[in-house]
């Protein structure tokens, strides 16, 4: 049951242009380049927009946090120090890690557009967001994007009791006919860290398959996360051997910090570097298809799903993104419903930087009829 407190109904309307202009105004005031306060809150408020509030704007006060210690650099550029014709190490820098990883990407197209395929790797970097923003860069530019990273540990593996592993993202986008690209991004966890930590601050309960406690046994209380208790690996074995592969990808092969050297963005002294790894791939579809016929296929693909027999109660079957992309159609028309633990984190931030908050003026409720 979702409780109905005076948190639950501290919600805040505001446009996505407003709330852009906000986070730009922010970063700007800790000494971010214009240049890259757009992309940074490009990538967040794009993130909330989709209905992802774990990894959207939520962030931003802590990220401000590392930028006034240090442990972020406001002023860094992303570089690329080692490369050849399909690939590349780019080095962060300690900036922010959109900032690299929409670097790292485009550098991943242009690669795949000369070669077929690009990857590049990220290191000296730090909490990314959502690794999806960097899939869809790809998609959007007509290629197939992939979007890695690692991060501190707080995953078990099959036997441990302890976290062995980060939650370590995978995001995929596909171009389609449609315009719109199928997307997925997932932790390899059975669930993000940040729904635990929604969980705790509205007081919930939480699935037993999420969480173990100190002696490695499951729970349905989410406190006690992360100091006592660890989250698990989605599908037992096939979430930690993929995860494992994305610490290869993005911190063994690019001397990022790895598993437990990886510093925590929220926890750690604000003052240091994280030194998160990511990689990124881009696949240059028309360099081995034609770009239109490869999108007649995938939504050949499409069609078949969406007509497969319903279940029992079902009303529609969806592609991957799909959903996503609805909620960001209504956001943009309508505004953003941020939830309340979103809206007391910028409130704080706020407050931190001295500034007002935008609230989006109060609509007529339509009655249905």
């Amino acid at each position: 049951m979702i409780a109905t407190t005076a948190a639950a109904n501290s919600k805040l309307l505001i446009s996505v242009e407003a709330l852009d202009t906000f986070c730009v105004s922010a970063l700007k005031k800790v000494g971010v380049s214009s240049a890259n306060a757009r992309i940074t809150s490009s990538v967040l408020v794009g993130t909330d927009s989709f209905g992802v509030f774990t990894h959207g704007v939520k962030s931003l006060r802590g990220y401000v946090r590392r930028l006034k210690s240090g442990g972020l650099r406001a002023d860094a550029s992303p570089a690329i120090v080692k490369q050849g014709p399909g690939w590349a190490i780019v080095d962060g820098h300690s900036g922010l890690g959109m900032v690299t990883s929409t670097f790292a990407m485009k550098v991943a197209i242009e690669k795949a557009r000369a070669t077929g395929i690009g990857y590049a790797g990220v290191r000296n970097s730090c909490h990314f967001g959502a690794a999806g923003a960097y899939a869809l860069q790809a998609a959007r530019a007509g290629l197939i994007g992939l979007a890695v990273a690692n991060d501190k540990p707080s995953v078990s593996v099959p036997g441990s009791r302890r976290p062995v592993l980060g939650s370590n993202p995978f995001a995929y986008a596909v171009p389609c006919g449609g315009g719109r690209p199928i997307f997925m991004d997932i932790a390899t966890s059975a669930v993000a860290g940040g729904k635990i930590y929604q969980a705790q601050t509205f007081g919930l309960p939480i699935p037993s398959n999420w969480l173990i406690d100190s002696e490695g046994v499951p729970t349905t209380d989410p406190n006690g996360y992360p100091e006592t208790k660890t989250l698990v690996p989605m599908a037992a074995h096939k979430g930690y051997g993929l995860a494992l592969f994305i610490e290869v990808l993005s911190a063994a092969l690019t001397g990022a910090a790895l598993t437990s050297r990886v510093g925590s963005w929220m926890a750690d002294d604000p003052s240091l570097p994280t030194n998160h790894g990511a990689a990124f791939i881009a696949i240059n579809v028309g360099s081995m298809v034609p770009l239109g016929s490869f999108k007649r296929n995938i939504d050949r693909v499409i069609a078949e799903i969406r007509s497969a027999p319903l279940a029992k109660g079902a009303k529609r079957i969806f592609v991957p993104g799909e959903i996503e992309w609805e909620k960001r159609d209504r956001a943009l028309k309508h505004g953003l419903e941020l939830p309340s633990d979103v809206v007391a984190s910028l409130e704080g931030l706020a407050a931190d930087l001295q500034m007002k908050l935008p609230r989006a003026p109060k609509q007529k409720q339509r009655h249905k009829p």
